[in-house]
This record gives C-alpha cells, sequence and structure tokens, in this order.
C-alpha cells in the first residue's frame, strides 16, 4: 500500500486533449501508429484500471466506457484520472500536444514546470528570422529566453537524423533545415553547453515512437561518444523512454554518473509487464539514476495508466526481492521513494524548493 500512497514527480509528459473525443479520435491515442484500438494491452489497461474512475465497472465495455466519458465531458474525466495518478510535480514537454503550463495545472493539480524543445524553438526562429547572418545567435538568444523559467531541455534528434549525429561547435553554413546532420549537431551542443551553464538537464527520446522514428537510429548506445564529451561539463543527460533499449539504457547510466534514465512510454503500453520491464531497468542502472514519467500524452488515460501500472509493477517486483531475502523491507522502501520522486529531486532545480 506504500507503493499507492507516494507522491511522484512525473519528469516528462504532455498536454492532454481539451475537448470531447468520438472513438476513433481515442483509439488513435492508443497506438504511436495512426490506427490504435482497444485491442492492445493498453487498451484493456484503460478498461480495467480507468473505467472505476469514471463510475464504470472494471473491465466496461470499450463502446460503454466511451459514452460515460461523454457523459461527464472530458474536463470532468481528465480531472479524475489526472488527480488520481498521485503526482505532485509535473514537467511538461510543450514542444508538443500544448504549451500551456496553467492550464494543465488547473486540471492535474500539483505544480507544473515546462521542459524547452530545441527543436521547437529552432524551428520558430528559423521560419520567422530575416537574417541569415544572425540566424544562429538568434536561436541561442530564443533559448535562453525560454529557459528563465524553464526547468529542462529536450531534443528529438532521435526523429530528425538519430543519434549518431554529428559533434558540432560551429553554426553549419548549408541550408537551415532541421533533417541536416550539422544542423542537429549543433543544435544539441548548444543545448548541452546552456543546460551545463544553466544547470539544467538536458532530456532525449531514445526508444520506440510513432512511424516517424527509424528505430535502429534511436538506440541510446549512438550517444556514447556524446556522453564521454560531455561527462565533465556538469550537464546531466536523461534518456527517456528506451524501450526496447532499456538495458543499453541502463548500462549507460551504469558507465556514467551524470546519465538518468526513464521507462516511461513502454509502461502504458506493456501493460502487466510493467514489472518485467522495471525489472530489466534495474539489473544493472544505479538505483539513484532512474527516474518515473509517464510520458501522458493526448489522453489522461495514458498519464494515469503511467502512474498506475508503475506502482503495480515495482510493487509486484518488490515482493518477489522482498520473499527472496534480496532487499529488506526499509531499503525497499527507501527504493520506492528515489524512484517516485527522490531522484527527480536531485536532478532538477525546482524554483520553489526549499
Amino acid at each position: 500500500m506504500w507503493i499507492d500512497e507516494v507522491p511522484l514527480i512525473d519528469h516528462h509528459c504532455h498536454a492532454v486533449v481539451a475537448g470531447d473525443l468520438e472513438r476513433p479520435d481515442f483509439e488513435s491515442h492508443l497506438r504511436e501508429g495512426p490506427r490504435g484500438s482497444f485491442d492492445s494491452a493498453l487498451g484493456l489497461a484503460v478498461r480495467r484500471w480507468c473505467a472505476p474512475l469514471l463510475d464504470l465497472p472494471a473491465h466496461a465495455d470499450p463502446d460503454d466506457y466511451l459514452e460515460r466519458r461523454a457523459e461527464i465531458g472530458w474536463r470532468e474525466a481528465t480531472s479524475r484520472l489526472l488527480g488520481a495518478t498521485g503526482t505532485m510535480r509535473w514537467l511538461l514537454d510543450t514542444g508538443f500536444g500544448g504549451s500551456d503550463p496553467t492550464a494543465f495545472a488547473e486540471l492535474g493539480g500539483g505544480r507544473v514546470h515546462e521542459i524547452v524543445r530545441l527543436e521547437q524553438v529552432a524551428e520558430q526562429v528559423i521560419a520567422e528570422s530575416s537574417s541569415a547572418a544572425t540566424l544562429f545567435d538568434d536561436i541561442e538568444r530564443a533559448l535562453r529566453d525560454r529557459l528563465r523559467t524553464a526547468v529542462g531541455l529536450k531534443s528529438i534528434v532521435a526523429y530528425r537524423c538519430g543519434l549518431d549525429f554529428p559533434l558540432v561547435t560551429t553554426a553549419p553554413k548549408s541550408a537551415p533545415h532541421l533533417e541536416n546532420p550539422q544542423l542537429q549537431g549543433w543544435l544539441v551542443g548548444l543545448g548541452a553547453r546552456l543546460g551545463a551553464e544553466y544547470n539544467l538537464p538536458l532530456q532525449f527520446h531514445t526508444g520506440f515512437g510513432d512511424p516517424d522514428l527509424h528505430l535502429r537510429h534511436a538506440d541510446p548506445l549512438l550517444l556514447t561518444e556524446f556522453l564521454r564529451t560531455t561527462a565533465d561539463t556538469g550537464l546531466k543527460v536523461i534518456l527517456l523512454h528506451c524501450w526496447p533499449f532499456h538495458r543499453n539504457a541502463a548500462y549507460l547510466a551504469h558507465a556514467f554518473d551524470h546519465v538518468r534514465i526513464d521507462i516511461g512510454l513502454a509502461i502504458p503500453f506493456v501493460g502487466q509487464q510493467s514489472s518485467a520491464i522495471l525489472a530489466e531497468t534495474l539489473e544493472l542502472a544505479p538505483f539513484g539514476s532512474v527516474l518515473y514519467a509517464s510520458d501522458g500524452c493526448g489522453l489522461a488515460e495514458r498519464h494515469y495508466l503511467g502512474a498506475r501500472l508503475w506502482r503495480t509493477g515495482l510493487r509486484k517486483l518488490l515482493d518477489e526481492w522482498l520473499a527472496s531475502d534480496a532487499i529488506t523491507p526499509a531499503d525497499a522502501d527507501r527504493l520506492v521513494t528515489a524512484l517516485a520522486h527522490r531522484n527527480a529531486e536531485h536532478t532538477y532545480r525546482f524554483p520553489d524548493a526549499a
């Protein structure tokens, strides 16, 4: 029961859809591809765990679930689901799905902090720039302005050119489009430099995602040279999601003190297998390097299931460790607290923290 009560810091998530959804639109959020379905581990989890929060029996029929969701309205459903996560801080990637932390806080409670996406800022500056001569200075200036109130940065270089980007220290001379590896290398380098300067972690999407991604280019092992380069700069690097490369990510966290990891995106999608993914991650990763995240996006159901299945999976894993005398109850309590929020508090600098 302690695991069910421990407050969470969701160190990486996205906004929710502000509106009621028909079944095809709702189901599209149950998959990283375009055609989701209730006939999936995530769909089963919605019916099992989310239905009771909407006053329905567990395992409710999908049509009954959506009818009830529409009856109470998206705002009420979202507030119930987000409130039930037990999250005290949300770190919102405003580069995708919405950019209003205040609106999110009104729905979910807790404190909301912004993660700034490098590519979003660069795209906006490139679109609005009238001077090629000052373009790269303008990107840095815009990032510095956004970082005044942010708690971290994020890169989706895995989507643009892969994690084997070149390490570039000078601005490229070629055309400024974000699929250009030289530009991506420069932009990530800028993010790393500003992250170290402002004491803000730099997050990387790694592992699976939507079909725009070439999965073989999203293996976090491709960041090894970058991690060697940044090891002594003061930068903290966070590897997001990681599945199916979570064991590779665990090795990197083991090898590099400045690396942190999570398995947020995977947990809701794997459903009852969450304990197995947690066990494989904790095989090698130092316990202080693993953070909780839901990567909830679009549907508040995904935020809630990120928390619900994480708690369920961790409880099952620790029950096994306790039964085999691999861990003491006191050490288990410390591990739960560390993963739930303490590691995030040591990783991020929250402006309202004592």
